[in-house]
């Protein structure tokens, strides 16, 4: 996907996101986020929003903390969640193709990198909004976005020597998404950061297939694996030992 595409995606993402919470009020519990209720989650979404902006807009080269959240709640919140959300979608869409800033993937670009994270990172988080509203069903994921961010949990995030996704000897974990194409991953894990290719190697002690939206949603811990097929225990590993930060 160009940037572009992705500063678009988080733009309506963040939308319904905001739509959702308001439907559901700052004081429901967020099922998919346990111990958290909406304000929770409006008030991290948004300290994220301005802690990317700042990186983009301010071409920081290092890491830097975020802000605290606010002392808001209800409407207030809401407009400032609104407001720092815009604020990220217009310093994307403006910044310079070469701007050069701190970034925590591999990406072809800085700005490449933000847009993407963004647009993933909202829309996870519009997934648990919605699971707020009176347990609403989630909304549309497009395959290829979905196809996207599973290339970006698994090649990105569980790449990196902070996953904690290991096993103490060799085993193989697949994950098949059934509507798109060649949308495969063979995922070895180890006492090692796991290894990923984007094809079908070798026999599976476990397989994981559905739509690549719900296999996105699951592997986020937002919903059940769709299908689980073979050893079982690695699925409940993942449910136990993917959860991720920036570091």
């Amino acid at each position: 996907m160009k940037t572009a595409a992705y500063v678009e995606v988080l733009d309506h993402e963040g939308v319904l996101l905001a739509s959702a919470a308001e439907s559901a009020g700052c004081d429901a519990e967020v099922p998919t986020c346990p111990g958290w209720r909406v304000r929770d989650l409006l008030r991290h979404t948004g300290t994220v929003h301005r802690w990317a902006t700042g990186y983009v807009a301010e071409g920081h080269t290092g890491p830097r903390p975020a802000d605290g959240p606010p002392d808001l709640d209800g409407a207030p919140l809401l407009t400032w969640f609104r407001e720092g959300h815009g604020r990220l979608v217009d310093t994307l869409a403006g910044a310079a193709p070469d701007v050069r800033c701190w970034h925590f993937l591999p990406a072809p670009s800085p700005l490449a990198f933000w847009a993407r994270r963004q647009a993933h990172e909202t829309t996870v988080h519009r997934l648990d909004a919605e699971a707020a509203a009176a347990g609403g069903e989630p909304g549309r994921i497009g395959a290829d976005f979905a196809v996207d961010g599973i290339d970006e949990l698994l090649g990105g995030f569980h790449a990196r020597p902070t996953s904690a996704v290991r096993t103490e000897g060799p085993r193989t974990l697949r994950i098949r998404a059934t509507d798109a194409p060649d949308a495969v991953w063979t995922v070895q894990l180890s006492a090692e950061p796991l290894a990923v290719r984007r094809d079908e190697v070798g026999e599976a002690d476990c397989e994981l297939t559905g739509p690549a939206a719900q296999l996105y949603s699951a592997l986020w811990n937002r919903r059940p694996f769709p299908q689980v097929t073979g050893d079982g225990s690695l699925a409940a590993l993942w449910r136990e030992r993917s959860g991720v930060t920036s570091k």
